[in-house]
């Protein structure tokens, strides 16, 4: 044997077994109990970033178990049942031991909406139309033919509305989405911002502020190298 190598014997190895089987059965009651002990049942939820969406709707759609331990929860299926609710974005369902699942919802929010004989169709900034209610004050109107989630004139506002700048997203009344190089914004003082595609929108919102300081009515940045005012 090389100098130096420990040596462990057959005592050695009765040793540990002695001692290995014990701690291993200790183990696995602790697993079991903590697996199907009442101790470790949900005592309270908690949910974050609702806003709107009534706590009522989401707890019922979370179906806790009010018996049985928070181990055994389904947190990825208490999401996707949340996340079913039309005016949820995205939600999140965590364990915090011993007893508190906690809940983090992302609403969706408008961009825009248009009007419908049923009321205002609302947008989010995904396109998905996910309620029909009076819009927020703020949130522009769509007009275009065929308006929806599934039309492209639609997407193409909503990919507008998505980079406007805050300090002209508050000026907009409506966008209007005549064709795909036909995309423009009427301000809520007259003024009108041609837009063009939904391309290079990032461009335009950087020009589009500086231009709107100067007198006119019609401001054309749907070509952003080569703006006019009129």
């Amino acid at each position: 044997m090389r100098a130096g190598t420990p040596r462990f014997g057959v005592g050695g190895l009765r040793r540990f077994r002695l001692w290995a089987l014990p701690a291993l059965a200790l183990v696995i009651t602790l697993a079991a109990l903590a697996w199907f002990s009442p101790l470790l049942s949900v005592r309270e939820v908690r949910i974050d970033g609702a806003g709107e969406i009534p706590e009522e709707q989401i707890r019922e759609l979370l179906q806790v178990p009010e018996t049985g331990s928070i181990l055994r929860i389904d947190t990825a299926a208490m999401a996707a049942r949340v996340a079913t609710i039309p005016k949820v974005r995205s939600a999140r369902v965590q364990r915090v031991l011993p007893s508190t699942v906690r809940v983090r919802i992302e609403p969706r929010t408008p961009v825009l909406y248009f009007d419908s004989p049923e009321g205002a169709h609302l947008l989010d900034a995904d396109g998905i139309e996910y309620a029909i209610e009076p819009a927020p004050i703020g949130v522009p109107q769509l007009v275009t033919t065929r308006p929806g989630g599934a039309d492209e004139l639609t997407r193409a506002a909503v990919a507008v509305a998505r980079v406007l700048p805050p300090a002209l997203e508050v000026q907009v009344e409506t966008i209007r989405a005549a064709g795909a190089s036909e995309i423009s914004l009427t301000l809520r003082d007259g003024r009108t911002v041609l837009w063009g595609s939904s391309e290079d929108g990032e461009r335009k919102s950087a020009v589009i502020l500086p231009l709107l300081t100067q007198p006119g009515t019609v401001f054309d940045v749907s070509s952003p190298s080569l703006v006019t005012v009129k």
